[in-house]
């Protein structure tokens, strides 16, 4: 079981998640407002952050929470990002798997909305055991 954060202001997307989620055993909260994450994040770290790109008021809220996670709270640095993105619905585009980047956008994957519940399944549960295998590895080697 893994501890997951949605962070999406769709109320009825994050929802349907985290039931497929809590389905599959996995413990979950959500989050609404990206100014609330850090703190939240910090009193208690998620093994995996599923977070929105666009949200009412700053249509790139998500980029900047990853790259603060990332670049100004180096702590959260190895928490993956599962980033959902409308991006190439909303703007032409051609945003792929190829622009994840370590400045400009700072994520483990992503996965395009509308969003297969098989192919978010698929991604969080590789997520999570790439991230137990790095956990292994740091245990190992101290």
């Amino acid at each position: 079981m893994a501890y997951i954060m949605i962070v999406d202001d769709d109320d009825d997307l994050a929802k349907a998640f985290a039931k497929v989620l809590t389905d599959a055993h996995h413990e979950v909260e959500i989050e609404a407002e990206t100014s609330r994450v850090l703190e939240r994040i910090n009193r208690r770290p998620p093994d995996l952050v599923i977070l929105d790109v666009m949200f009412p008021g700053n249509s790139s809220a998500g980029f900047e929470l990853a790259r603060d996670m990332r670049h100004d709270h180096r702590q959260l640095g190895e928490i993956p990002i599962l980033m959902l993105t409308a991006v190439n619905s909303k703007f032409p585009t051609g945003f792929s798997e190829r622009d994840i980047d370590a400045d400009w956008l700072p994520v483990t994957d992503f996965v395009e909305k509308p969003v297969d519940l098989g192919v978010l399944m698929s991604k969080v549960s590789a997520l999570l055991q790439r991230g137990a295998s790095a956990i292994e590895r740091s245990e190992r080697a101290q």
